[in-house]
């Protein structure tokens, strides 16, 4: 009996030792997520959007829209210009493939000129209401419904759907270049910013390689007018040569190996971000990220052109952007895009491109015409064309629903209007039909058809374009992109801007 009394009192202190185990396995993570609960604690985070006329999800990579807010506040009050308007001056979509192995960066220009979408009041903000007629900057929407209101503008206009969505501001930023160690970089001369001018960065380096710091990566962050042609879209290359230096600086320091480093950086820009996700989304995007190479991160800028109505402004090219937004919203490989030629309009003016695709192959579009359900309107006074722009709608391959008279008879350009970014794919499909048409988004449309009105001056349908969407790969080598292994990027310093003296670098720079 003696060795079961020993054997009761032994089983005794092993359960008291599986309990008192089984409480330091849960009382340290709690403790764990307390520290690190009141850590991220000033993180503001919002409402995730609904699920109402959002787009489709073809995969399970990450798509996360990257906002950078050009508020005035504190140190970096005058950084880039005196006036601020808390608009999103940095707005870049992260694809970060199912795998985790390549993430592809677009920059949209903050200048594109793009429709009113409805977004709810945020903060103060008042929102605003959808007018597929009224037109405004896309950096005005952050201003208008905060964070939510630009993810509702991007995902309707690249009909890509977007998981999350972080905006920081300057003064997060400069924390998370400290974090990091600083950056280097490269420039081919000496660049004097001064911040007593109206949009002067304070930027002050001499020519060749530097390693900087949080408030001077600001300052080349925010370099504009004095530096090439003075156009946002060079500067958009400059921030991307910028991005990828950082990239390779984080890689390199082995940061996103450790939960524990990320926390602390996390911590250090907390007050000055706003998500959507949670503390836990946040760790788990940048951990995934540890293993990937710099040269599978990619930079681009959505392909543009010149807003013909002020030479101030850009909007979307098509159907380039189209290819491009498509691929990445089923993930696919990339098209390549025709890089564009920038001709300056004078000091301070934007740059004008004319991106085109191949010569060989003509536009391309992204869905096949059997794919897109279309019912045409008139929305003219004069002669009743409806019948003949479906019958020769219907010798392409799409889908016609029916004809009928639009609600005025008073349109001179032709319009395609659809109800869901969904079907958006399929309107800019139908639109390289014509040779002169505007796209609206018009909720109550019915999802998965789109209308067509035709204007005054529609007479018959463009000329018959290819519909493979394998032809993407018909297009040129790229948009001006870049990896985030690249060393240099001298093309975003050159420019009518560019100084006359002083240009030897003391470093390679190709």
């Amino acid at each position: 009996m003696k060795w079961l009394r020993l054997r009761s009192r032994r089983a005794r202190i092993i359960g008291w030792i599986s309990v008192a185990v089984v409480a330091i396995l849960v009382a340290v993570p709690l403790g764990v997520y307390a520290v690190v609960s009141m850590q991220l604690s000033s993180i503001t985070h919002i409402v995730r959007i609904d699920g109402h006329n959002r787009p489709h999800r073809y995969s399970n990579a990450l798509n996360i829209l990257l906002l950078g807010s050009d508020s005035r506040t504190g140190a970096n009050a005058a950084i880039g210009g005196q006036n601020g308007c808390n608009c999103s001056d940095t707005i870049m979509l992260a694809h970060i493939s199912p795998g985790r192995r390549s993430v592809t960066v677009i920059s949209i220009p903050r200048d594109t000129v793009v429709p009113y979408y409805q977004c709810a009041p945020w903060r103060g903000l008042p929102g605003q209401q959808a007018n597929p007629y009224a037109y405004e900057r896309i950096n005005a929407t952050l201003a208008a419904g905060g964070p939510e209101c630009v993810r509702e503008t991007v995902e309707q206009q690249t009909g890509v759907f977007i998981d999350n969505v972080i905006e920081l501001n300057f003064t997060g930023f400069e924390k998370v270049i400290n974090d990091v160690g600083g950056v280097n970089v490269c420039l081919p001369f000496a660049i004097h910013n001064t911040i007593t001018s109206a949009e002067g960065s304070g930027l002050d380096l001499t020519a060749g390689r530097h390693h900087i710091d949080g408030r001077v990566a600001l300052e080349f962050w925010r370099t504009r007018y004095n530096v090439a042609d003075g156009s946002d879209i060079a500067r958009i290359a400059r921030d991307q040569y910028l991005m990828a230096q950082i990239v390779k600086g984080v890689l390199h320091s082995g940061m996103l190996g450790s939960p524990s480093t990320v926390y602390t950086v996390m911590g250090d820009v907390a007050n000055a971000m706003t998500t959507d996700a949670s503390n836990s989304d946040l760790l788990h995007i940048a951990l995934s990220l540890r293993g990937i190479s710099p040269k599978n991160i990619q930079f681009i800028t959505a392909p543009w052109a010149s807003y013909p109505y002020d030479p101030n402004e850009v909007e979307l090219a098509h159907p380039q952007a189209d290819a491009l937004f498509w691929a990445i919203a089923h993930d696919t490989k990339l098209p390549k895009i025709t890089r564009h030629k920038a001709h300056s309009r004078g000091k301070g003016a934007k740059a004008s491109a004319s991106p085109s695709p191949s010569a060989s192959t003509g536009p391309v579009l992204v869905l096949s015409p059997t794919q897109v359900k279309v019912t045409v309107l008139n929305g003219s006074s004069g002669t009743d064309l409806t019948a003949q722009a479906a019958a020769a709608l219907g010798s392409r391959g799409f889908t016609v629903l029916g004809t009928g008279y639009a609600n005025a008879t008073t349109y001179t350009t032709s319009v395609i209007e659809y109800g869901s970014a969904a079907d958006l794919p399929a309107a800019r499909t139908l639109a390289a039909q014509f040779s002169r048409v505007r796209i609206n988004f018009v909720p109550g449309v019915t999802a998965g058809t789109v209308e067509v009105i035709l204007g005054s001056t529609f007479t018959k349908l463009a000329k018959p374009k290819p519909t493979s969407p394998s032809s993407l790969n018909s297009l040129s080598t790229n948009y001006g992109g870049i990896t985030a292994s690249v060393s240099c990027r001298n093309s975003a310093f050159y420019g009518v801007d560019t100084p006359q003296s002083g240009q030897a670098a003391s470093c390679p720079c190709g």
